[in-house]
């Protein structure tokens, strides 16, 4: 938990879902960086405490564990959004919440069910489409930030998302860069014949869009 030093009211709180290696010094810095716009920022751990060192297939195995029962998963989501309620810091009727990946994923899902949070917002997203049922409609705003050459989650996993927003009426943004891969924020991200490619004038468009949503959301 992050948030400007001894606020005198209670601040927007902005809730960080992280990607498949869980609550690393990524989402950390992102928690920071908002912190200096004068937002709560809380980084989100779905794995469970003390988990964080566990090696990369591990933590793979947990992620799709939860990819797999995404009932437990929403049910995660929603008490970390509950907690970041009673926290002294935060007003509790202005949370949003972003994530990375699979913490993409993750937000994409705390829209679909129908959780009473402001906006939601995706960095390359794990696009995999939700199970049958859910929230009939969205009242979670969405902003999704997207590499179009992204191999992870194809352009036509993109259009059915923008299909699936449509159809629940959400207030939908989709931004999509091109000659981009995925993982495109993250600096360390150099694995090209993996499809993760770091994309310094993505990464910079898609804060500023982040930036202006969460200005939108908040005022």
């Amino acid at each position: 938990m992050v948030h400007p030093p001894a606020p005198a009211t209670p601040l927007p709180c902005v809730l960080i879902a992280p990607t498949i290696r869980g609550r690393s010094a990524f989402e950390e810095e992102r928690a920071r960086e908002l912190a200096s716009l004068g937002y709560a920022a809380l980084v989100m751990d779905v794995y469970g405490t003390g988990l964080s060192d566990e090696p990369l297939e591990q933590k793979r195995a947990r992620m799709n564990a939860l990819l797999a029962d995404r009932g437990a998963l929403g049910r995660r989501l929603c008490a970390w959004v509950e907690a970041a309620r009673t926290l002294p810091a935060v007003d509790p009727a202005r949370i949003a919440a972003i994530g990375y990946c699979f913490g993409g994923l993750c937000v994409l899902d705390l829209a679909r069910l129908g959780t009473d949070i402001a906006g939601v917002a995706s960095f390359h997203a794990v696009l995999r489409p939700p199970p049958p049922g859910g929230s009939a409609t969205i009242r979670t705003r969405v902003l999704v930030l997207h590499g179009w050459d992204d191999p992870l989650a194809t352009p036509d996993a993109l259009v059915a998302l923008a299909g699936e927003l449509t159809a629940r009426g959400a207030d939908w943004q989709i931004h999509a860069y091109g000659n981009t891969l995925h993982a495109f924020t993250n600096p360390a991200a150099s694995n090209r014949a993996a499809g993760t490619v770091y994309d310094a004038g993505a990464n910079r468009r898609s804060w500023a869009a982040l930036r202006y949503f969460l200005a939108e959301l908040f005022g």
